[in-house]
């Protein structure tokens, strides 16, 4: 599997922690980087998330590295060739360039899209963090036949674990992969970075914050008795903890095992 980095941003480490103010320390610049996931055996590719769009990048100040299109071209992949793409949650960074796939399916939590298709999802608090157009195109899609919603945990493929976690957003997913180096699990931004694991520190964003707490505690134990490969979804060291991918320029992304055993 290609973890893709298409985007980054820097700021300060009081507006990625939730009240950060709490843990009495001074505050002190942050990097967020913004990924896509490519996961590729001998069944096929499915793309996890799919980036942020230009324009939603541009009105929240995001640096976009690399386009989406011109990363899956350098990896052969052929976005309308793609037959699955999963959605770990609706932000704006995770579903904005889903015209690229018109035929694939899209997996994605049921409580998730209820919540993003109701009226609640038009709040401030978190409409900021999506685009009506892009949420449009899941209504597309479902009208299409081409949603499949999905409740607690599913196997959107043989070999994948969709398991839905909640906290950062009602239907927020992670993702096991089995791979060649051991199973991975993509906590996509059920862990943003590997601190809030470590020390227990929520994103400042956050629907449910018991459900975020949770999500920890079991992401922790997994990894503790199970040793799964954590993935964080947004930290920088993800670039330096695996190995580069050679098929992408330096820093654009990461590789992770050879192929999926099983799909």
């Amino acid at each position: 599997m290609v973890a893709v980095r298409v985007g980054t941003r820097t700021t300060e480490r009081s507006d990625v922690y939730l009240n950060h103010r709490l843990y009495g320390e001074d505050d002190g610049p942050a990097r967020v980087d913004y990924f896509f996931w490519v996961v590729q055996g001998p069944g096929g590719t499915v793309v996890v998330d799919t980036g942020f769009s230009e324009d939603a990048g541009r009105k929240r100040g995001r640096t976009l590295l690399r386009r989406p299109a011109e990363a899956l071209d350098r990896l052969g992949v052929d976005p309308a060739a793609v037959a699955d793409v999963i959605v770990t949650y609706a932000h704006y960074d995770h579903i904005g360039n889903l015209d690229l796939f018109p035929h694939a399916r899209i997996h994605i939590s049921e409580r998730e899209y209820r919540f993003w298709t109701s009226h609640t999802a038009e709040h401030l608090q978190f409409s900021f963090y999506s685009e009506k157009t892009e949420i449009d195109k899941l209504r597309e899609a479902e009208s299409h036949g081409r949603l499949k919603l999905f409740s607690g945990k599913t196997e959107p493929l043989p070999g994948l674990r969709l398991v839905e976690v909640g906290g950062h957003t009602p239907g927020q997913a992670v993702l096991y992969i089995p791979t060649s180096q051991g199973e991975v699990l993509l906590t996509s931004d059920a862990v943003h970075f590997y601190e809030e694991l470590d020390r227990d520190m929520p994103f400042t964003a956050v629907s449910d914050l018991p459900a975020m707490y949770d999500a920890f505690a079991s992401i922790r134990e997994e990894r503790r008795s199970r040793g799964v490969i954590v993935l964080a979804g947004h930290d920088p060291d993800v670039l330096t903890r695996f190995s580069a991918c050679e098929e992408l320029p330096a820093g654009a992304g990461i590789a992770i095992g050879n192929a999926l055993k099983t799909l």
